[in-house]
Formats: C-alpha cells, sequence, structure tokens
C-alpha cells in the first residue's frame, strides 16, 4: 500500500547472507510526488538500498551538501527549481552520479539532462524493476577502492586513474560524468580498433541498444566535445555502420586543420 510521507531517511536491516560490514549504497531521491517516493522508499530498502528522499530541489541540495551520497535520482519537474537547475548546481561541485526522471516521450527533456552531466535517465511511468537495474549498471560504471578495473591507463594524450574515476587530456581534467569515463575506457582498450555501439551500449550503460534511444550518440557526442577543448592529438571517430573508435592525430595533422 502506498502512503504519503514526509522527507526522511529510511534504513533497512541486514538482508539475509549480506556481509554485515559491507556498506550499503545511499541514495537520494529528489521528487515532489509524495506517494511515487514512499512507494520507491519500500521498493529500494529491501534491495539493499539507504534512501533520503527529498520534495524540492533546494531540500534536495541541502541534503546533499550536507550528507554526501552514491546516487541521486532526480526529477525533472520539481517546485521552485527545476531538475536542471539542481543538476547544473551538482555538477558545479561534484560527480556523484545522477540518473533523471523525464516524463515520457519529452525527448528534449533527455538529451538536455544528459548534455548537463546526467549518467542516465528514465522516463515516467516506470517500473521500479527498471529502476534498480539502472541504479547498478550506474554504479558498476564508478570504480571502487581496489577494484578490478582500478589503476592507470595511459594512451596517447589521454591519462585515466581508474581508482579516482578521472580522466585527463593533456593534463587537463575532462570532468567526465561516469557513463562517460566508462565509454573512454572502453575506447582506450580497443587501442584505434571499432568499439560497436551495440558493445558500448551494453558495456557502458548497462542495457540493449533500441532504435529509439539516443543516449549513447549524446554520450559520446559530449566525450568528444570535452576532449576537443583540450588536446587536438586524438578524436573519437564514427565508424558508419558500426560504431566509435578513438583516431590518433599527427600533430603535423592537427597543425594544418588549425587555423592561422
Amino acid at each position: 500500500m502506498i502512503r504519503n510521507a514526509p522527507s526522511a531517511v529510511y534504513r533497512c536491516g541486514v538482508e539475509p547472507g549480506q556481509p554485515q560490514n559491507e556498506p550499503k549504497p545511499h541514495l537520494l531521491l529528489i521528487d515532489d510526488d509524495r506517494e511515487l517516493c514512499a512507494m520507491l522508499v519500500e521498493y529500494l530498502t529491501p534491495e539493499g538500498f539507504i534512501v533520503t528522499s527529498a520534495i524540492t530541489g533546494p531540500e534536495g541540495l541541502e541534503q546533499l551538501g550536507r550528507s554526501p551520497v552514491d546516487l541521486v535520482i532526480l526529477d525533472v519537474m520539481l517546485p521552485q527549481l527545476s531538475g536542471f537547475e539542481v543538476l547544473r548546481r551538482i555538477r558545479a561541485g561534484s560527480r556523484v552520479p545522477v540518473i533523471m526522471l523525464t516524463a515520457r516521450g519529452e525527448e528534449v527533456d533527455r538529451v538536455v539532462g544528459l548534455e548537463m552531466g546526467a549518467d542516465d535517465y528514465l522516463a515516467k511511468p516506470f517500473s521500479p524493476r527498471e529502476l534498480v537495474a539502472r541504479i547498478r549498471a550506474v554504479m558498476r560504471r564508478v570504480p571502487g577502492e581496489g577494484g578490478a578495473g582500478a589503476g592507470l591507463i595511459v594512451w596517447g594524450p589521454l591519462r585515466l586513474d581508474l581508482r579516482a574515476h578521472r580522466a585527463h587530456a593533456d593534463d587537463q581534467d575532462l570532468e567526465l560524468t561516469s557513463a562517460e569515463l566508462r565509454i573512454l575506457e572502453l575506447l582506450v582498450r580497443a587501442d584505434t580498433r571499432t568499439v560497436t555501439r551495440d558493445e558500448l551500449m551494453e558495456q557502458a550503460l548497462g542495457r540493449r541498444l533500441l532504435p529509439t534511444d539516443r543516449s549513447l550518440d549524446t554520450h559520446v557526442s559530449n566525450l568528444r566535445r570535452k576532449i576537443a577543448r583540450f588536446t587536438d592529438r586524438v578524436s573519437v571517430q564514427s565508424v558508419r555502420g558500426a560504431g566509435y573508435a578513438l583516431t590518433p592525430v599527427s600533430s603535423r595533422a592537427a597543425s594544418t586543420a588549425s587555423p592561422d
């Protein structure tokens, strides 16, 4: 039964078979629909998450500033501050993963959210099971301490520090989202070989590629733009009908292409 509830922190007990010393992911849910918040809290808690809910943008930002979280679930349509403005303020000082909740069919909202730094989106109405799948897919892209993918990768002017969740181009921080970092990691590991769109979608975003889903293209476009800000020695090339590949650009070619 769904019931209205004020914003609060809900904590669940230890599930059977779950190590007691393993920290549970802390989620911040920012949505003015109290019934939806109550329903999601009831669903997410047994899934092993600690959930904090807020019904306005300012309240969500205040809670985020007071206590760090592992992931934010953020509705686009919020009173006082829109979800986009909340996302902009979050990205001004944090790279915490963000999943945007958008209205069904509002593709422009999804594109804008991804371009502003959201890691993923989910259109309303949605099933709680789908939300859990998206949360886990996003959090798998955030390397943990000592994880299997931890370490440094250097490729031309690019330097990926997976442990610190950062990537640099010519020593400049690219400020990538978790999705962009995972896409770049896959491209770097391929070493100029083409990575198919299906592979990028499944391994970076954690779901199958659908004809109407443009999120991968938006993430790649953001990644290409961020790299181009700091170096002209590498580019992300579209391989027609296949996918994407990193291409090194010689200093001579870059110089020729540059305006006088």
